[in-house]
């Protein structure tokens, strides 16, 4: 569905309702004039009259429908989208929840179509039209300023994944019996899936800064250059926690494995100090007539008091050497 349709000149916007059918005319009768379309998981059916209006090419149609694309910026003829992965953290459930933010630039247009939930297209929209002397350079300063916000957004999701890893490190070292393999992998493939939305981010935007791309004013260059060197530092985050992880699950099944060896201990040092009374027991078991001490008042005392006596001297040997 469309959102928003406004044609702005020299960076203001203008006023009154604008019919999608007459919005690229209007704009192009203007000096410095550009319309900005802007829509949310539209429909193949609503994107028709997108297309069909701004002669957009089908495959990248496709794409912006459908979205579940990588991070990228390819060329129609006249036309330029870019790709960029939106994301933000669910700290309860310990999800990074992607999305998508596909931006068509074109001669005096740029039509945005969001998928999912992170990165308000409305409020940099708002954030723009209250900055003229940036929205006065088009389509590019458009696609700065989304690309700008997309990547704030990954230092949110960063700080959030920052805290729950320190939290796993916490319990992997403490003296709790606990088995956090399954939320380390589960974290883990939440990062590998983060970092798929920011490293092929770089390229883009190398051809952003580099003045590559036709439809974009050279005076954002400088801008893009501030966002590739922020989308570099959180690239080198996302690899540090991964790693990290990567860490806590190697010490966590080491940990678990130092617990059933230590468990094993135990059991084999109890089973030793067991099978004492039971080897002497079962020796007076026997029920041979011919037994030493079978006569002897004190002969069923003593054998209790061996017993007890190597069941005792096994515990303490055991105890010292720390396996029980």
């Amino acid at each position: 569905m469309i959102v928003d349709c406004a044609v702005y000149k020299a960076g203001h916007r203008m006023g009154g309702s604008v019919p999608l059918q007459s919005a690229l005319e209007a704009a192009r009768d203007i000096e410095d004039g550009f319309v900005w379309i802007g829509l949310r998981e539209p429909t193949t059916e609503e994107f028709d009259a997108v297309q069909e209006e701004f002669h957009l090419h089908s495959l990248a149609v496709e794409d912006a429908v459908h979205a579940h694309q990588r991070p990228k910026l390819e060329r129609y003829e006249d036309t330029v989208l870019v790709v960029l992965k939106t994301a933000r953290y669910v700290d309860r459930q310990e999800v990074v929840e992607l999305g998508e933010v596909l931006v068509f630039l074109g001669d005096r247009f740029v039509v945005t179509v969001r998928h999912g939930e992170a990165c308000d297209i409305g409020a940099v929209r708002r954030q723009l039209e209250d900055d003229p002397d940036r929205l006065q350079w088009g389509p590019g300063a458009v696609l700065h300023a989304l690309a700008d916000r997309v990547v704030d957004e990954y230092e949110s999701v960063l700080d959030g994944l920052d805290t729950d890893i320190d939290e796993i490190e916490q319990q992997v070292f403490s003296e709790e019996r606990r088995n956090l393999a399954q939320r380390i992998y589960r974290l883990k493939r939440e990062v590998i899936e983060f970092r798929s939305a920011v490293l092929p981010l770089g390229p883009p935007l190398d051809e952003l800064v580099a003045g590559k791309v036709g439809q974009v004013h050279p005076h954002t260059s400088s801008y893009f250059r501030d966002v590739h060197d922020h989308v570099l530092r959180c690239a080198q985050h996302v690899e540090s926690l991964d790693a990290l992880l990567t860490s806590a699950l190697n010490a966590n099944v080491a940990q678990v494995g130092m617990q059933q060896n230590e468990d094993m201990r135990k059991i084999s040092a109890w089973v030793a100090i067991v099978a004492v009374p039971t080897m002497i027991a079962g020796i007076y078991g026997m029920n041979f007539e011919h037994m030493p001490e079978l006569g002897w008042l004190f002969g069923y005392p003593f054998a209790l008091a061996i017993m007890a006596m190597c069941s005792l001297a096994l515990y303490s040997n055991f105890k010292r050497r720390g396996w029980l």
